[in-house]
This record gives structure tokens, sequence and C-alpha cells, in this order.
């Protein structure tokens, strides 16, 4: 009788079911990456939804994304609309890691810690019936306490008051810095003003709750307890997508009719 318990049969065994085993795995995922794409695409667009505050509208989020929201393309350096990149095609955050379509930041202008900048940025317009901007949703995103924080925040027609924020990618602490998620701490983000008289950003998180009776508590939203870290994160990305290397020029067109 033949022994199958030599070292050369059992070898024999593993590699083949390793080879099957990756063969099987391979495949999975190959058939699998149309489905996912689609969830990770549907997942974007409900987050976008969510922050400009159609989440309780009816509809499927295709749907509702398609007849209220429509997507352009601005050029951060002039704060104009461009009709020289494709929005259906553009990957923005694959941009950022091009030289070509990005720019390197230096230490002072990188307090988003996102080491490069993309020349382009997607927008999202929500319209009324009547095809009238009623709120516009931008992309941010920036470092946190142990990763890059990716959201949505969304302002108001008038350029200056935000309507919604929503992070649908990071990797903050659990009931910690992960309370960026937390519906009610989301909802203090509601009506606040972006720039002061001097067209400065003066939105800001702070270490500490708001006190109401200052005056510039408009312009404040408290910090997240425990979770300093991925505070200052958020404040520093609001400061640099909403300022002279975000989206600054871009509304202050948009007020002006000139975008």
């Amino acid at each position: 009788m033949a022994n199958n318990d030599t070292i050369k049969k059992t070898i024999t065994v593993t590699l083949a079911l390793c080879i099957v085993c990756s063969v099987v795995v391979s495949t999975a995922a190959v058939l699998l990456r149309p489905m996912q794409q689609m969830n990770q695409e549907l997942d974007f667009k409900s987050n976008i939804i969510a922050a400009a505050g159609l989440s309780g509208e009816e509809g499927s989020v295709e749907e509702i994304f398609e007849s209220r929201i429509k997507t352009r393309v601005v050029d951060l350096e002039s704060g104009q609309f461009t009709d020289e990149v494709d929005p259906d095609s553009y990957d923005q955050w694959k941009a950022a890691k091009d030289p070509s379509r990005s720019m390197d930041l230096s230490g002072d202008e990188d307090i988003a810690g996102i080491s490069r900048r993309e020349r382009y940025a997607e927008v999202f317009l929500v319209e009324n019936e009547q095809g009238e901007l009623q709120t516009l949703v931008l992309p941010v995103r920036g470092y946190g306490l142990w990763s890059t924080l990716y959201g949505f925040m969304a302002i108001e027609a008038d350029g200056n008051t935000v309507a919604g924020l929503t992070f649908y990618e990071h990797a903050e602490t659990p009931g910690l810095g992960g309370e960026v998620d937390n519906p009610s701490w989301k909802a203090q983000w509601d009506g606040k003003k972006v720039y002061g008289d001097d067209g400065e950003v003066q939105l800001s998180v702070i270490k500490g709750s708001v006190d109401s009776s200052d005056p510039n508590a408009q312009y404040k939203v408290d910090g997240l307890s425990g979770a300093t870290l991925t505070s200052k994160g958020v404040d520093n990305l609001v400061e640099f997508w909403l300022g002279d290397m975000g989206f600054k020029p871009f509304l202050k067109n948009l007020r002006e009719g000139e975008a």
C-alpha cells in the first residue's frame, strides 16, 4: 500500500489547495468589483444628499441625486467653473496625488495635513424646482488624530451659511474622534456663519462648549469631548477648504455672480 503521509505528498496537496483558494479568491474579487464600486458610488452620493439635507425626500439615492443635484468642476486658482474637466470621469483624490494636476503645499499652507492640493475640485449644486441654487456641497478633507477625514460641507446659496456637514471616510477612535459621525454634533453646524466682516474665515471648532451669549457664537462649534486632536483636525480642514487655498475665491465669485 502506498504511503500517503510522505512530506512530498503533503507539500503537493498544500500547494494545490493554496492555488485553488487563490483562484477562487481572485475570481470572486474580480466578479464583485463592479458591485463594490457601485456601492461606493451610492455611499458617496448618499453623503452628498445627507449634507445637503435631502435625505428625507422620496425616491432612491440615484433618483434624488439625478433630480436635485448638478455636478460641476471648479478651478480653485481662479474660483471659476471650468468645462476643461469632465465631472463624470474626474477623480479628485487621484488628481491630488498627480504632480501634473496638483500643487505641493508648504508647511504654512498645509494646515489640513493633505500634502498636495488638486487644481480642480468637484462641487455639487442643489437646485430647487425653479432651477435656482439652493445649496452648494463642497468636498473637504484633512488629517485628524489617526487618519484623513473625508467629507462634505454644504453651504447655502449666500455662500456664507453652513447648511450641513458629514464625513464618509475616516479611522478616528470610536466613541471619541469617531463622534464626528454623531448626528447631534453634526447638527451644531447648521446655520453657522463662515466669514466675518473682514472676509476671513471665522468658523471654528473650539475647545469646550459654545457660550450662547458670546456675540461670536454664530462662528463657533463645540469641540468633541475627549478628542482634542480630531477636533483640531476638523477645525484645520474647515479653515483650509473655506480659505484662500480652497473654495474661498469660488464662493466670493458665486456671491458676486461671477463664478
